[in-house]
């Protein structure tokens, strides 16, 4: 079996600026990290390693910087890492990245594609059905669970829903995007550590890929975005000393006068 996980190298938004100029993130000085719902991820496809034998290869699309990420999982058990980079690929939208990953898993070859639910500096969760579309295969959303029946060769989904959950089973190649509450992500262990510095990191770009230039890119974007803002928090603070039932009051009518209630 092979595994292909998808993750993405996003700034820690607990630290995220918005430059007013270009109204885009600024990045220089922010520190970055594997996004938490890929992560988790990268961890599921390590477990059915584990319990059932597996290659797992992770994939991401960036700059050279990207790689740090790549490093990270290969430490925590990863077999082969390869980076998606080219000035060509610079300006994609989702529907942009998501053609250039599916060129990449086209022809790496997987028989499952792992993705995280969505990406915590662009909230779209547009990226991983998209792949799906692209590669033409079935796919699985918001997994909360996942499990692999061997003797059958049967993938188990557990589907998360807002009241309800949802288990299904796929046979055959597929495509599953993972909440980062299925499970927590291992730590990078030492001999992981000491391994990943001796592997070398794989090397994509636009000649290496079955693509037409007008598919990626600015060109290859219908979205733009044409601003970004901050939210402006209101800091006045209003500080009352009353008994249970009179606190309760007034907390209802402040919701009332605000239209919360």
């Amino acid at each position: 079996m092979k595994i292909i996980v998808c993750i993405k190298q996003v700034p820690n938004t607990t630290e995220i600026k918005i430059d007013p100029v270009t109204n885009t993130l600024k990045r220089d000085g922010v520190p970055s990290i594997i996004n938490p719902d890929d992560k988790t991820a990268l961890e599921v496809a390590l477990q059915l390693k584990e319990k059932h034998g597996a290659t797992v290869t992770v994939l991401t699309m960036g700059p050279a910087q990207a790689e740090k990420a790549l490093r990270e999982a290969l430490a925590m058990g990863a077999d082969e890492a390869f980076l998606l980079t080219d000035r060509a690929f610079a300006g994609s939208d989702t529907l942009a990245t998501s053609t250039i990953i599916a060129g990449a898993i086209k022809k790496l070859g997987a028989d499952i594609v792992f993705c995280g639910r969505q990406a915590i500096d662009g909230d779209t969760a547009q990226v991983g059905p998209q792949i799906a579309e692209h590669l033409q295969i079935p796919q699985i959303t918001y997994a909360a669970a996942v499990d692999y029946d061997s003797e059958r060769e049967v993938l188990i989904v557990k589907r998360q829903f807002e009241d309800r959950y949802q288990t299904l089973e796929v046979s055959g190649q597929c495509l599953v995007t993972v909440l980062s509450t299925l499970c927590p992500p291992r730590y990078m262990n030492v001999w992981d550590i000491v391994d990943q510095d001796e592997k070398e990191i794989g090397i994509i770009t636009f000649a290496d890929l079955t693509l037409n230039r007008e598919d990626i890119g600015l060109s290859g974007s219908p979205t733009k975005v044409k601003s970004t803002a901050t939210k402006q928090f209101d800091k006045t603070i209003e500080t009352l000393e009353l008994d249970a039932e009179s606190a309760a009051k007034t907390i209802v009518d402040a919701l009332k006068t605000r239209h919360l209630i």
